[in-house]
């Protein structure tokens, strides 16, 4: 997914998320982001290929959460307000349900105004490994407390942990979501396939 960073800020200064609302409601087939310097990032949308592998993941972690109920899943299409003032939307990501749940309903309907504890990017053909390693970085800089980076053309996963070094996997059959998801364990055989 190739990014094309917009710098309005000359026009109209740091984008509110009620503009940010109405701009992807405008444009429904971009998907779109800020970062914290309030620019406006404009994402391509993905291919079949990378669609599909990115509803393996989201299915297997729901799956999982819906047998534990702990937390509560989300897909790409959902902005997180991050601590740095960044809207983000993670592939995939993963609150618990006491950060869901100290919401208030209003706050659930627009951008989340909190860190995920758990996020998930898959890299597509068109995607630059230095801007995700960034954008990575920048989720745990905010309280991300793992993050997975998974480079399906290399067969490779980039894992994020709170305080650690990043860890780099060669061709993992399965991925563990720790102390942070307990028990859960993706299969990447499909996302390898």
């Amino acid at each position: 997914m190739t990014v094309l960073p917009l710098n309005l800020s000359s026009l109209i200064g740091k984008v509110s998320d009620h503009e940010l609302e109405i701009l992807s409601r405008d444009n429904p087939d971009a998907r779109i982001e800020t970062n914290s310097q309030g620019q406006i990032l404009f994402m391509s949308p993905t291919g079949g290929e990378t669609g599909e592998r990115n509803s393996e993941l989201i299915f297997q972690i729901k799956l999982w959460n819906k047998a534990n109920k702990l937390g509560k899943v989300f897909d790409s299409s959902t902005g997180f307000r991050l601590a740095n003032d960044a809207v983000r939307s993670p592939d995939v990501s993963w609150i618990p349900l006491n950060k869901w749940n100290a919401l208030s309903k209003e706050q659930k309907r627009k951008y989340l105004p909190i860190d995920p504890d758990f996020v998930i990017e898959l890299m597509s053909p068109s995607d630059s490994l230095i801007e995700l390693q960034s954008k990575m970085a920048e989720y745990l800089s905010c309280g991300v407390r793992l993050g997975w980076l998974i480079n399906p053309d290399e067969t490779k996963v980039e894992i994020y942990r709170q305080g650690k070094q990043k860890e780099i996997l060669e061709n993992p059959q399965t991925l563990s979501g720790e102390d942070v998801m307990p028990g859960l364990v993706v299969d990447l055989t499909e996302i390898w396939g």
